[in-house]
């Protein structure tokens, strides 16, 4: 039997700070210069259109998106083109197009974690965390299927053949069986009325009674071209 005696030396590790996401100051729209300058940027923004597009945020994430699933489709072609004229020109080709491919799904997957592991050290992220902990749980679990059901005399069934003759049992019951119904009103005359479009006087009247909030405040100070939107 050997006795030993060890010192450890425990480096404290330093918690790198969170940042915190600076607020948007909306209620400076209220002010008219702001509100003069947000529209000058928004139209630069938009390469001078004044019609606001449907999701112009994501904008640049699409272009990256476009361009990875350009890379998958080249990448395809490729490897049709090698299987009709298995020559060596072709082979490379694919082959290079196949590693271009792998380097493009690589980086989107590593963007994917980092951030991921960002938000972790957030307090948005604590919730998230608990929400994947939960959700292996379950998965683990599997409480999604069910392998077992009993019988009408109460008795449990485990084969499949027999689970899903029950089933089909169970359906048929349901689905031919007769209830009694409520007697319908005869003689009820349906109203037909045409409804008119929401006018542009009452969407300018609507926007003048919200309150002060993000969104209101920007189609607010959009004006007209909140209202044709």
């Amino acid at each position: 039997m050997v006795v030993c005696r060890m010192t450890l030396m425990v480096c404290k590790k330093n918690r790198s700070k969170i940042e915190i996401e600076k607020k948007t100051e909306w209620w400076k729209l209220k002010k008219e210069e702001f509100c003069e300058e947000f529209r000058q940027k928004l139209r630069q923004a938009l390469g001078g259109q004044v019609v606001l597009p449907d999701d112009w945020e994501t904008t640049a994430e699409v272009i990256r998106e476009t361009g990875r699933k350009d890379s998958i489709q080249r990448k395809r072609l490729a490897k049709k083109k090698w299987d009709m004229d298995r020559t060596e020109e072709n082979r490379q080709e694919y082959k290079e197009l196949q590693r271009r491919v792998k380097r493009e799904v690589s980086k989107a997957k590593q963007k994917a974690y980092d951030e991921l592991y960002t938000r972790l050290l957030t307090r948005e992220g604590e919730k998230d965390l608990y929400r994947l902990a939960r959700q292996r749980d379950r998965d683990g679990k599997d409480v999604q299927q069910v392998r077992v059901i009993k019988d009408r005399d109460g008795r449990v069934l485990t084969s499949e053949e027999s689970v899903q003759r029950r089933w089909k049992e169970y359906f048929e019951e349901l689905m031919n069986e007769e209830n009694e119904r409520e007697k319908r009103v005869e003689g009820v005359n349906s109203v037909e009325q045409k409804v008119d479009k929401i006018r542009k006087d009452e969407v300018r009247k609507a926007l003048k009674r919200m309150k002060s909030d993000i969104s209101v405040e920007v189609w607010k100070c959009l004006g007209e071209a909140a209202v044709e939107f």
